[in-house]
């Protein structure tokens, strides 16, 4: 059984700054990261949560990230808006650019936002999340290193490559809130499951040959499952056309990994579009999305993408979240190390 202590989300936020910021990476570019990774935890993420912040310090130290980067943002054309992250943190390039593509999209009713020379962003659906809190239908798109092997063959070509859409509702909160792989399960599951030596699901990664293995540690080797076959290697092709080659960023095929210290910074990229309901609609969105909602919700046992997100990010704010202490004596480690 693995040993929990429940942390409040103001803890997990300061642990979060204070590792970063002890592994040399600056105040501006850490609290981003921090912040996204409270709200993390409090959706239940936990593959992307405090778990990652070990990793997050070790790619500082070794120079995969530039923890005291300065983003560059662009207008190059009226609503379109471009930041390199200068091999730096995704958070801090990503908070530029919707500074700028927040107000461009509610004004002009659609604007897109392009980053590159980016790195992991962590869960997508935080960001796109942002953009409907802000009133706006906000999709995204991030590339990846590659772990997804082209249909019929063996070898990675394209990573994981998720992408999300979050729609918003009268109360701040999104209606729906899509935030999925082009793989079975994010690579993060199986990483997750070989720090602590535990077999994978069959489904979730397949080994060198492009075989099925219950062992994560051979699923990392070889390549992970795309959702639905076919159809999943589509969504991760989608994905690295917008957010490779939209942006300027590196493919996943010449992407260094996320994990590990091999290889320099990834530079992947993310892009995300930003919609005035209001501009496209004639009026009645959300009278529309929310009899959609009102038909899914009327079944027994139905639920909307995000419905589960938002029930523990509802008890996270008042009941804290367990948290994995061995998570925890890595964090404290950095804090006493460095």
């Amino acid at each position: 059984m693995i040993e929990t202590q429940t942390l409040s989300l103001r803890t997990i936020e300061d642990l979060a700054l204070r590792a970063l910021m002890a592994a040399g990476t600056s105040e501006a570019n850490a609290r981003p990261l921090a912040v996204a990774t409270a709200a993390t935890e409090a959706d239940g993420v936990a593959s992307h949560g405090l778990a990652y912040i070990p990793i997050y310090c070790e790619h500082v130290q070794c120079g995969k990230v530039d923890g005291l980067a300065v983003p560059q943002l662009e207008q190059p054309r009226p609503g379109v808006v471009t930041v390199d992250a200068a091999t730096g943190f995704a958070h801090p390039a990503i908070d530029a650019g919707f500074e700028r593509l927040i107000p461009l999209a509610r004004e002009q009713g659609i604007a897109a936002l392009a980053i590159r020379n980016s790195y992991n962003c962590g869960v997508l659906g935080y960001h796109t999340y942002r953009l409907a809190q802000a009133g706006l239908l906000g999709l995204g798109f991030t590339n990846a290193p590659a772990s997804i092997a082209p249909s019929g063959g063996a070898k990675p070509v394209v990573g994981t490559n998720p992408f999300s859409i979050a729609a918003p509702g009268p109360d701040g909160d999104p209606v729906v809130l899509i935030d999925q792989s082009a793989s079975t399960i994010a690579k993060s599951e199986v990483m997750k499951h070989a720090r602590e030596g535990k077999p994978i699901p069959e489904g979730w990664a397949l080994d060198p040959d492009g075989n099925p293995t219950t062992d994560p540690e051979i699923g990392l080797k070889g390549s992970m499952a795309p959702s639905g076959g076919y159809k999943g290697v589509g969504i991760a092709l989608l994905t690295e056309l917008m957010a490779a080659a939209m942006t300027g960023a590196t493919l996943g095929i010449d992407a260094s990994p996320f994990s590990g210290t091999v290889g320099g910074p990834p530079k992947t990229g993310q892009f995300f579009i930003a919609i005035d309901p209001g501009a496209t609609s004639g009026g009645g969105f959300a009278e529309r999305l929310a009899g959609l909602a009102a038909a899914i919700h009327g079944q027994d046992g139905a639920h909307l993408p995000g419905d589960g997100r938002r029930a523990k990010r509802t008890r996270a704010r008042t009941e804290g979240v367990a948290v994995n202490v061995a998570t925890l004596d890595k964090i404290t480690a950095i804090l006493g190390e460095i």
